[in-house]
């Protein structure tokens, strides 16, 4: 019996099913080569025709996300971008590794520190030297071409995110508001 081939990375692309709770999806991964950071498309169902393809920008939130921190609503808006992307039956989540406003998780967590001494995130965020939001949305308008999606309806509340995708070739057509609460 020989031994199995061994494949080069290039071989093999980041691209594989993905069932969730919230459907069968598609996931692909997208290096981004200046950073070196992994960013993530998960795709549901057909984005061909004439309709604006259902797009959520999500970044990445460990606290939120993945812990179900009550300090911001990122983990809720993600479930509810997947469970809209699952009622329609099909669009795009596009996850990006900009953690805490684009400042990393470090200083995410000193933000929160300061937080409990009673500043908010934007003015945390300026105390400790960096912007009140770092997030760039080029790598995602860089997805969703060569994902061949150019017309979006994308939900969010940010109009930052809007404009930026806009600038960057990516035609947004309709923005939804993604509402699910306000905490304290």
């Amino acid at each position: 019996m020989s031994a199995p081939r061994v494949l080069e990375a290039s071989d093999v692309p980041a691209d594989a099913r993905l069932p969730t709770d919230y459907g069968d999806f598609r996931i692909r991964v997208f290096q981004d080569e200046e950073t070196g950071l992994d960013h993530v498309a998960l795709l549901l169902g057909d984005m061909t025709g004439p309709d604006p393809v259902l797009v959520r920008v999500h970044s990445e939130c460990l606290t939120g996300d993945a812990f179900g921190s009550l300090r911001c609503d990122c983990g809720a808006q993600l479930d509810s971008a997947l469970r809209q992307l699952q009622e329609i039956g099909w669009g795009c989540l596009i996850y990006l590794r900009q953690e805490g406003r684009g400042i990393g998780l470090h200083a995410k967590i000193q933000a929160y520190n300061l937080q409990d001494k009673g500043a908010d995130t934007m003015e945390a965020n300026l105390m400790l030297g960096h912007p009140a939001d770092a997030r760039d949305y080029s790598i995602a308008s860089e997805i969703l071409q060569s994902l061949e999606i150019d017309r979006v309806c994308l939900l969010t509340n940010n109009p930052d995110k809007v404009n930026q995708l806009n600038e960057h070739g990516i035609n947004v057509v309709e923005r939804m508001p993604l509402v699910v609460g306000v905490g304290e």
